[in-house]
C-alpha cells in the first residue's frame, strides 16, 4: 500500500471533482489518499512510498488557477530539494486555446527543475472533446500504475 497526496488546481471545480474521483480509485485499490484543495510546499515534502498526483485545470490565458498559486510561488522562492520525489501530473484545458493545458505543464517544469521525478507521461484532457474526464483519467492511472510497478 502507498501513499497518495493529491495536489488540486481548481477554478471551477472539474479539477477538484476529478481529483476526488482518482483519490476514489486508489483507495478503491487499498492506497492511502489526501487532496489539498489548497496546497502549500509543506504538502510535497513527503515521505518514503508517498507519491503526489497533480490535478490542475487551466485558467483564463494559460494561468495557474487562484488556489494554485502560492505553491508555484513557493516552489520559485523557496526552492526546495525535491530530489527523487515521483509524481504524476493531470492537466484540464481546452484545446481551442493556444495555451491549452499550460498550467499542469508550467507545474511539472517546476516541480522537475527541483529534481522530482514524474512518472509516465502526463495526462492532457481536452474537455470541448465528448469524452469524460474520469473515463480518460481512470484509464491513464491504470495504465501509469501498472508501468511503475505500483500496486494495490
Amino acid at each position: 500500500m502507498s501513499h497518495f497526496t493529491l495536489l488540486v488546481g481548481s477554478t471551477l471545480g472539474y479539477a477538484e471533482d476529478l481529483a476526488e474521483v482518482l483519490a476514489g480509485i486508489l483507495a478503491g485499490r487499498g492506497h492511502q489518499t489526501v487532496i489539498h484543495t489548497s496546497p502549500q510546499v509543506d504538502h510535497i515534502l513527503i515521505g518514503p512510498d508517498h507519491y503526489l498526483l497533480l490535478v490542475c485545470s487551466t485558467h483564463g490565458a494559460g494561468d495557474l488557477p487562484d488556489n494554485i498559486q502560492p505553491l508555484s510561488r513557493q516552489l520559485q522562492e523557496q526552492q526546495p530539494d525535491l530530489g527523487g520525489l515521483p509524481f504524476l501530473a493531470v492537466g484540464l484545458g481546452d484545446s481551442s486555446y493556444d495555451t491549452f493545458c499550460q498550467a499542469i505543464r508550467s507545474l511539472d517544469q517546476q516541480l522537475r527543475d527541483r529534481g522530482a521525478v514524474r512518472i509516465g507521461d502526463r495526462l492532457e484532457i481536452d474537455v470541448s472533446q465528448p469524452d469524460l474526464p474520469e473515463i480518460l483519467a481512470s484509464a491513464w492511472l491504470d495504465q501509469q500504475l501498472q508501468a511503475a510497478g505500483i500496486h494495490p
